[in-house]
Order: structure tokens, then sequence, then C-alpha cells
């Protein structure tokens, strides 16, 4: 039997596992027409919510790019193992409870495998959608999520289920407004894949997967202003 899961209950175990970001994003945020990622109902039938979590990554590991790049490659991946950690004990409680429940990948392509698809490198969702979706900040010009405590320097995981959530709600436009007249990232970029109309995700992909040989490139985000708050 289906048990009443309290949001904040879920909120509090992660926050004891070492998150700094928790939100969730109602399922039916992922049909609007404006939105143009995948939807996750494709791939989770029944959906109601889309958990967020999030930790930041140290500043120290951004400081002395481009140098260190194995360093702060570890440090994301370091983060990515707290986030799967948290996210599969979330999961189980979840079930625990009677609900359904699924982690979605950090990140595109880890560990040797690809998660996204190759063509397109898109996931069967936005996180970052999802995270705006459930308050928890906007996207910068960078296509990062900016958070409010933390700035860019944030990873995130997902967990969907079925389970009716509380939902949190969008806090400002889906770009942010302490992203206007600033041009850091965009000049930053060694590829010019960051661009005042987008990002060619290509472009950025291949220089970390080919010239940097799977190491993360960080530029962008070390760049931005909001990175020592």
């Amino acid at each position: 039997m289906k048990q009443t899961l309290p949001t904040s209950r879920l909120a509090a175990d992660a926050k004891k596992m070492g998150i700094d970001l928790f939100g969730v994003a109602a399922a039916e945020g992922f049909l609007d027409p404006a939105y143009l990622g995948k939807r996750p109902q494709d791939v989770f039938p029944g959906l109601a919510s889309v958990v967020v979590i999030g930790v930041t990554v140290p500043k120290g590991a951004f400081k002395p790019l481009p140098r260190g790049r194995a360093q702060y490659t570890n440090t994301l991946m370091a983060g990515t193992a707290t986030l799967r950690v948290a996210a599969f004990a979330l999961a189980r409680s979840l079930e625990d409870e009677g609900y359904d429940a699924a982690i979605v990948p950090c990140e595109g392509s880890e560990f040797g495998y690809w998660y996204a698809d190759r063509k397109t490198l898109m996931a069967d969702l936005s996180i970052k959608y999802a995270a705006w979706r459930a308050g928890l900040g906007s996207f910068g010009k960078n296509h990062l999520l900016i958070t409010d405590r933390f700035g860019p320097r944030v990873r995130l995981a997902a967990v969907l289920t079925d389970a009716p959530l509380d939902p949190g709600h969008p806090k400002g436009g889906l770009l942010s407004d302490r992203c206007a007249g600033c041009t850091r990232c965009i000049e930053a970029c060694p590829v010019g894949a960051i661009t005042p109309d987008g990002i060619d995700r290509q472009a950025c992909a291949a220089y970390m997967f080919g010239d940097l040989g799977g190491l993360r490139c960080g530029m962008c985000i070390r760049a931005c202003p909001l990175v020592e708050r």
C-alpha cells in the first residue's frame, strides 16, 4: 500500500547525505511546448515528479584552470559519486513507500559510457530545466544552472518517480538576469562554443572528448564572476 511521503522528509534525508540543493519539478512542466528537450515521460510512464539534487563543487578545483584539469575532473567525479549514492538512497526510500523510482545520470558521458544521444548530445531529460522548474536557479549564457547560493559551480542529478511530491516553482525567467551584460563565459570558451545566441554542443564535446582526451574543460565556469559566491 502506498504511503504519503512528505517532501520535507526527503529533503532532510538528502541534506544528511551531503546534498546542498534539493527541489521537485512537477512532471507536467516537461509537457510545456517551450521545453525543447526530451520528455522523461517517454522513458518513465506514470511520472509524477522529478526530484532534483545538487552538490557544490569546491572553488579550488576551478581556480588553477586550465592547469590542473585532472584534479578538476576528478573533483567533478567525486561530486557525481556523492549524488549517485544519495539518489540511490532516495529512490530506495520512495520504493519503500510503494512508489517507483529511477535515477537519471548526472551527465551525458562518464566512465566510458554514453547516456546521451550521440548525435544530438541530448539526454532523456534536461536536469537543468528540471532544476529551473523546481525553483533552484536559472540558466546562464553558458547553459549551466546559475544558483543563488553557489552560482554555476554545482553538479546535479535527478530521480524520476510516480510519487506525487510537492513541487517547487521557477523563481524567475529561464535565463538568469544576473547574466545580463556579462560575456565572460563567451570570451573564455577555448573553442568559441558559447555565443550570445546559444551553445554549440558538438564543439564543446569535441574539445573535451577529443582535444582533452575526456578531461573536463571548466573554463566557462571559472570565468563566471558568480563562482566566488
